[in-house]
C-alpha cells in the first residue's frame, strides 16, 4: 500500500497545502492511503507531497496538478519529473 503525506504545517499551509491535501482526498485511489502530515522539514519548497514507500518527493504542486500524480505515479508507475523536488531528486530533472 502507498502512502501520500501532504505537509500540513505553517509554510506549507500559507502555499496552500490544505487545498493540495483535499484535492487528493477527493480522488477515490485504489490501496493508497492519503494523510496530512508534520513538517517534512523542506520549509519553503511546498507544499510537499511525499510518495511512501516510493520515496518520492513532489515540491511546490498545485491543488490542480493531483491529478496527475494520480495517473502518472499512483497508478501508472511513472515519477511526474517536472514536479519531482530536486534536493533529492536531481538526476530525474529533465534538461
Amino acid at each position: 500500500m502507498k502512502c501520500i503525506r501532504v505537509c500540513q504545517n505553517r509554510t506549507c499551509r500559507k502555499q496552500g497545502s490544505a487545498q493540495v491535501l483535499r484535492a487528493f482526498e477527493a480522488i477515490s485511489i485504489p490501496d493508497v492511503k492519503v494523510m496530512g502530515s508534520s513538517c517534512l522539514g523542506q520549509c519553503g519548497n511546498g507544499p510537499m507531497v511525499l510518495v511512501l514507500p516510493d520515496m518520492v518527493w513532489y515540491s511546490g504542486v498545485f491543488p490542480s496538478e493531483v491529478p496527475l500524480i494520480v495517473e502518472q505515479h499512483l497508478l501508472g508507475n511513472q515519477l511526474v519529473t517536472k514536479m519531482l523536488y530536486h534536493r533529492f531528486h536531481p538526476q530525474e530533472q529533465k534538461q
